[in-house]
């Protein structure tokens, strides 16, 4: 594990008072299904990521839904629920905007009519 995985992992730790190892191994997935669920949800060019103006808020909102994950992982209720995480869905938002400025949207189909050839 590479040493900025480490802190990420003690960092999520501290946010839930959490000593010891014995989940180490759970959060680490928790991390990761957050880090690839806000790429999904913003975009998938990894250089986005690396700037200095975006690592804070993406590393903020990995943080906050690994930790969400991890306090909410049982999924039985006698009740129906609507989570909202508001922290990641603003940061979510926040990182969308940034993401269409700086990279764009090349993969995406043209709102355009398609024109004719003829």
């Amino acid at each position: 594990m590479a040493d900025s995985d480490d802190k990420m992992l003690n960092e999520i730790k501290g946010l839930l008072y959490l000593d010891g190892s014995a989940d180490d191994g759970l959060l680490k997935g928790y991390i990761a299904a957050a880090d690839q669920f806000i790429k999904n949800a913003v975009g998938d060019n990894q250089d986005f990521y690396e700037k200095a103006n975006i690592r804070p808020l993406f590393e903020s909102a990995v943080k906050a839904l690994a930790a969400t994950y991890y306090q909410y992982r049982l999924a039985l209720s006698d009740i129906q629920t609507f989570p909202i995480n508001l922290t990641v869905n603003s940061i979510i938002g926040q990182l969308r905007g940034r993401y269409d400025l700086e990279v764009g949207d090349n993969d995406e189909t043209s709102d355009q009519p398609a024109q004719s050839s003829n």
